[in-house]
């Protein structure tokens, strides 16, 4: 079956609605629903069932770069720099250093048991040299796994935050397997070039942003979502233009504009954790479509090799010798080791020599979507269990949680906080975006003439308002008082 316009639709909404039903039931078998949009996807591909013909990897590379940018501008938005600060420079150094080790690793080991050029074996170790932030995020959420001590937003930091490095080796090798000749020290200042101008533009579009969304005073509140899509965009394509990292643009502008007040913020929060959901989906039915299984099988005894050597050696290695500098257990060091998942991002990387013509391209695509697949089912499946054995689980009696859900336990301890404003107080007039609360700190409620409104960002306070504030601590409400108080 071919794709036409008058049936992508509905062939689309068809696998959409499998995947979302195959999914809601999967991880009572302990399967991760990522691996099962994938085999959707081959099952109705070309060798399925359904036998839909796709052989497009360009169209497949558009879809997983509109894909990943929602991935991790949806991860940026959730990251709370708060938490991640205090192991910032761990995740910076296993999304940077611990790449570039895999890579090599990986490279080095491909080169000598195959008949891989250097280049090609470190083309091949680049395109699976990163952590796959969908494939990370889907599986620590949906399994609900609370991390004792920081894991955790290291977790969540370095694969939301290391497919730029990735991305950079994958293009500078393959120029490199093309033309052998150039100087391998030629892609240093390409790499600082990509860093620099994407941490600069994804930056100023984040500080940007929050001017437009806080100021531009749309009338429909579903409007900021797609002003942000519109954001989101715009870093990714402008840093791109200019001959930076696009990936790493996105995810620091979601990443400041996630700690940020910002008008609709909660609106902005949750709809792109719908977008992130979908383009998963869309991502990995996609991909999966893409793939010939007959062309897998020749490369599974090869796959299996390399895809082991990555888990129990190359990552592993890399993880060490990144953390080495850094106070921490080595039982910690394990587990970060073993959530190395490889998911959609590396099937996505592989196009790219598939469509600049590299001679080994179609082998490389398919020993790459072999590791994704056995990195998701055999880590994803036993992370779990590896975790409790590690003795890095917390028991469910005292995970953390939400803020929302210790709003609605009735045993909640939250810190409660009532101030009148009175008749010549500043902040009349002022919106609550514009107060500038601490993190931790809401305002749950305002008593406005007897009655109670649920404010927004862009609720305005008036005068004789009664601002019910609830925070997590009595430190949180002292820099409140401190704050409405030196305002007045």
């Amino acid at each position: 079956m071919s794709l036409t316009t008058e049936n992508i639709l509905l062939i689309g909404s068809l696998l959409l609605f499998i995947s979302i039903l195959v999914g809601k039931t999967s991880f009572r078998f302990g399967v991760p629903t990522l691996v099962l949009f994938l085999a959707i996807g081959m099952l109705a591909g070309s060798e399925g069932i359904v036998g839909i013909y796709f052989d497009d990897p360009k169209t497949a590379q558009l879809i997983g770069i509109i894909a990943l940018s929602f991935i991790l501008f949806s991860g940026g938005l959730d990251t709370n720099w708060h938490t991640i600060r205090p192991i910032l420079w761990q995740g910076f150094t296993l999304s940077t250093a611990g790449v570039v080790l895999t890579a090599v690793t990986v490279g080095i080991f491909v080169y000598y048991i195959t008949d891989f050029t250097i280049y090609e074996g470190l083309l091949l170790g680049a395109i699976v040299s990163s952590t796959d932030a969908a494939a990370v995020f889907s599986i620590l959420r949906s399994k609900n796994l609370a991390l004792k001590q920081k894991l955790r937003p290291t977790l969540e930091l370095e694969s939301g935050s290391n497919d730029p490095m990735a991305y950079f080796l994958t293009i500078a090798f393959t120029g490199l397997v093309l033309n052998q000749d150039a100087n391998f020290l030629s892609i240093i200042p390409l790499l600082f070039k990509q860093l620099i101008i994407g941490g600069l533009i994804g930056f100023l579009v984040g500080k940007l942003g929050k001017i437009i969304i806080n100021n531009i005073k749309l009338d429909y509140e579903g409007l900021y979502p797609v002003l942000a899509i519109a954001l989101m965009f715009f870093s990714f394509s402008a840093t791109d233009f200019i001959g930076g990292n696009g990936f790493l643009s996105v995810y620091i502008t979601a990443l400041y504009l996630g700690n940020q007040h910002l008008i609709h913020k909660k609106t902005i929060i949750q709809s792109f954790d719908g977008f992130a959901w979908l383009m998963q989906i869309v991502l990995f039915l996609t991909l999966g479509l893409l793939v010939f299984p007959s062309q897998i099988i020749p490369v599974i005894g090869i796959g299996l090799i390399i895809s082991v050597f990555l888990m129990l050696v190359a990552r592993p290695v890399s993880v060490f010798l990144s953390l080495a500098f850094f106070r921490m257990k080595n039982r910690n060091r394990w587990l970060i080791s073993w959530v190395g998942l490889r998911g959609a991002v590396p099937i996505v990387f592989a196009t790219y020599p598939l469509l600049a013509g590299v001679e080994k391209s179609q082998m490389i695509f398919n020993i790459v979507f072999f590791i994704s697949l056995t990195s998701v089912i055999i880590q994803g499946t036993t992370l779990p269990k590896v975790t409790k054995w590690l003795h890095l689980a917390l028991p469910a009696k005292v995970r953390p949680k939400s803020p929302v859900e210790q709003l609605l336990n009735d045993d909640a301890k939250s810190e409660y906080l009532e101030i009148n404003i009175s008749k010549n107080s500043p902040v009349i007039g002022k919106r609550i975006v514009d107060l500038d609360f601490p993190k931790n700190a809401i305002i749950a409620l305002i008593k406005r003439n007897g009655n109670f409104i649920i404010p927004k960002g862009s609720t305005i306070i008036e005068e004789n308002d009664v601002l019910m504030v609830l925070s997590e601590d009595e430190k949180s409400l002292e820099l409140v008082n401190k704050l409405i108080f030196k305002t007045i």
